[in-house]
């Protein structure tokens, strides 16, 4: 399980990311505030993170890297509207969590085959799963 400041820098990464395109949509902030829900973070601490950052934390095990990475893509196409600068940075961001930059680009590719872009976690796993074999 997550530490709070763990859930902080999470939703702090989600909030910058969002912020990338230096546009806020509705849609985003209510699917951060959803995931703080399922976090345990209340509303009044993601509108802190929006004014401030908090120090990153390196996600362990791999497994919570890879949930990471699923909720940026998530954000990333919740208002249907991907752009390239988006794209870059979710790649940028998956690196950066050390993930293998294979798999990164097919899940940006296969994300195209699914309604409203969501990839099942299934899938996502064995797309992973199959770069780490």
């Amino acid at each position: 399980m997550y530490s709070k400041e763990e859930k902080l820098s999470l939703l702090s990464e989600m909030i910058q990311f969002a912020k990338a395109d230096k546009e806020m949509k509705e849609q985003e902030y209510n699917f951060i505030l959803a995931v703080a829900s399922q976090l345990d973070i209340s509303k009044e601490e993601i509108d802190f993170l929006f004014e401030k950052e908090v120090d990153k934390k390196s996600l362990q095990p791999e497994s919570q890297r890879i949930l990471q990475f699923h909720r940026l893509v998530l954000l990333m196409n919740v208002d249907q509207e991907a752009s390239l600068s988006e794209v870059h940075k979710i790649k940028e961001i998956g690196l950066q969590m050390g993930l293998r930059p294979e798999a990164i680009n097919v899940v940006l590719e296969e994300m195209h085959r699914y309604p409203n872009k969501v990839i099942p976690p299934k899938e996502l796993i064995s797309i992973f799963t199959r770069f780490y074999n």
